[in-house]
């Protein structure tokens, strides 16, 4: 099978959610396919990364999106009908490469990572052989979340101008959203619940199909030694030896991490450190945000950056917290500290998409207070963290397997009619 796969980001490395997706998608698809890669690269550390994708697919074209002009095209779609994020990620580098690949090859399907990726398809100059030809390509749109629900949060809890920016978003990406959804042969979303509210909202009869997120449990494992890896980065003494540890793992220079950490230090953790004056706070991602910043050294909190490999952190974590606000979709970071057997204090935004069972497999707390209650019940109490840090695992073990998620995938591509909607 001849396939085309286009994403709104480089799939490699596979180090945050949306990559971590995308990734297991190529490589899925690379091995029992033939590829050819079309995405653009918001990191130019990423870019050294191009020739293991290389490996993988037969062709490969990679663009580095360069924030200034995205930023200058994604204004002009002011006055315009478009969502400003389809103006962010139109390259028009990219669109040569793909109206020549278009050209040149016939392909039997084109998934697109991500809404903005269908611009490219529907502004490409090889309409005729993508959409009207004898033996059209199946198209298949992997939203991933429904996007334009995410912008709609954002503009619930902002102030005047960005509330307005991102309301007149959420409503031009709806449309774009439904738009892609009647034009493509199929449409896939990341959780049912994600598929529900598209249903919902949408007049489309036709279903979405649902495939969701995986883990790679073997890399996750909480078997593994990582205490020389931390004396290594010259961790305060603290972490891991002894000392009650709460960890969050997620991109710090994202919106709805920025906004959880904030809220979590500011109406959480004084809590806990009342009750506990030695824990530790460790936030650990690349790019945190200045108001992130500023938290290191207050209150025991420790703010990493970038780091490597973060499974040493939620491995010397006492628990490991997700307490998001705003929400979309299935959390990776929830599900690998899952995997790692950690006990995992949630909001329920968080925990969208996630069939775990609150009390069992996780907890699950709502407000400032029940998220203290929770973290201090967690770091008091060895046994009943162990026991949910088992159950944590085994649901993870039996309801995301990547092999399993990517077959569904497959079948979407290959037996349309034979796949199952959920």
């Amino acid at each position: 099978m001849q396939i085309l796969y286009l994403a709104h980001r480089i799939p490699y490395p596979p180090n945050k959610g949306d990559k971590i997706r995308s990734y297991h998608e190529l490589r899925h698809l690379a091995e029992r396919h033939t590829v050819d890669l079309g995405c653009l690269c918001d990191d130019a550390e990423d870019l050294k990364h191009v020739a293991v994708l290389e490996k993988m697919c037969r062709r490969v074209c990679v663009v580095p999106l360069r924030p200034e002009k995205a930023k200058i095209r994604a204004v002009l779609c002011l006055v315009g009908h478009k969502p400003l994020s389809v103006g962010y990620f139109y390259d028009a580098r990219l669109q040569r490469r793909i109206d020549a690949w278009v050209g040149s090859q016939r392909y039997d399907a084109v998934l697109c990572f991500s809404s903005p990726m269908a611009e490219y398809l529907f502004r490409s100059r090889g309409k005729r052989s993508l959409w009207n030809g004898p033996k059209p390509p199946r198209k298949v749109m992997d939203f991933c979340d429904l996007d334009s629900d995410k912008w709609a949060q954002y503009a619930r809890e902002t102030a005047f101008p960005w509330n307005v920016l991102y309301g007149l978003e959420s409503r031009r990406l709806f449309s774009y959203e439904t738009r892609i959804h009647e034009a493509f042969d199929a449409s896939i979303f990341i959780s049912v619940k994600e598929r529900d509210l598209f249903r919902r909202k949408s007049s489309n009869g036709t279903d979405p199909f649902v495939v969701s997120n995986g883990v790679d449990v073997d890399y996750f494992a909480p078997e593994a030694d990582f205490s020389g890896h931390l004396a290594e980065n010259n961790m305060p003494q603290w972490i891991g030896a002894g000392s009650p540890m709460v960890v969050f793992v997620g991109a710090m220079d994202y919106y709805a991490n920025v906004d959880g950490v904030l809220w979590f230090t500011n109406n959480v953790w004084p809590t806990v450190r009342r009750v506990f004056p030695t824990a530790g706070f460790v936030i650990v991602g690349g790019r945190p945000d200045g108001a992130v910043q500023k938290l290191h050294g207050f209150e025991g909190v420790h703010v990493t950056g970038f780091v490597r490999d973060v499974r040493p952190y939620l491995h010397a974590a006492s628990c490991s917290i997700a307490p998001l606000r705003l929400a979309r979709g299935i959390q990776n970071k929830v599900l690998e500290a899952m995997a790692m057997e950690k006990a995992v204090v949630a909001t329920p935004q968080a925990l969208e998409g996630i069939e775990a069972v609150p009390g069992r497999d996780v907890l699950s707390a709502h407000t400032a207070d029940a998220f203290a209650e929770a973290v201090v019940k967690l770091l008091g109490d060895k046994t009943f963290r162990d026991r949910l840090g088992q159950n944590a695992r085994r649901y993870v073990l039996q309801r995301h397997s990547w092999p399993a998620e990517m077959a569904a995938l497959e079948n979407i591509l290959l037996h349309p009619n034979n796949a199952m909607t959920q």
